[in-house]
């Protein structure tokens, strides 16, 4: 019998879901110091890259580099960290994060640098609405 997924406890305690590709939920880290996106595959019990199937790979793939792409379009990123860690949350999760020059932890990685400081109502309405024009294929 197939569960249904389900978003990992962190994962929905400190982000903000903006919706969905094909393969993919996104979401948005409530931390307002960097443009920081999360790809989660909605399948049950994955941890790694590898565990998914050969049609899950590319497609994870796709939507990765097509958001990547399109929020350095979006935020004139100077670069973009991609990363799938999973010390902390075992739940295959891959962060997009928008890197400047001239933001606080640049240029060492940015996780555990800084306590996160949450988006104001308005600060993450205007994110979300600026991301969703953009990323025109999001399904909600």
């Amino acid at each position: 019998m197939k569960t249904l997924f389900q978003l990992h406890a962190k994962l929905n305690q400190d982000c903000i879901s903006l919706g969905r590709f094909d393969l993919c939920q996104l979401l948005i880290m409530n931390d307002s110091q960097y443009p920081w996106f999360i790809l989660v595959p909605q399948i049950d019990n994955i941890k790694e890259i590898y565990q998914l199937t050969n049609t899950d790979r590319l497609t994870l793939c796709e939507e990765s580099n097509y958001l990547a792409e399109n929020l350095a379009t979006l935020y004139n990123a100077d670069k973009m960290n991609i990363a799938a860690i999973g010390n902390l949350v075992p739940q295959l999760h891959i962060h997009h994060v928008v890197r400047y020059q001239n933001d606080i932890a640049w240029p060492a990685p940015i996780w555990g640098k800084f306590t996160a400081i949450p988006y104001a109502p308005e600060q993450i309405t205007d994110t979300i609405n600026r991301v969703k024009k953009q990323l025109m294929t999001l399904k909600n």
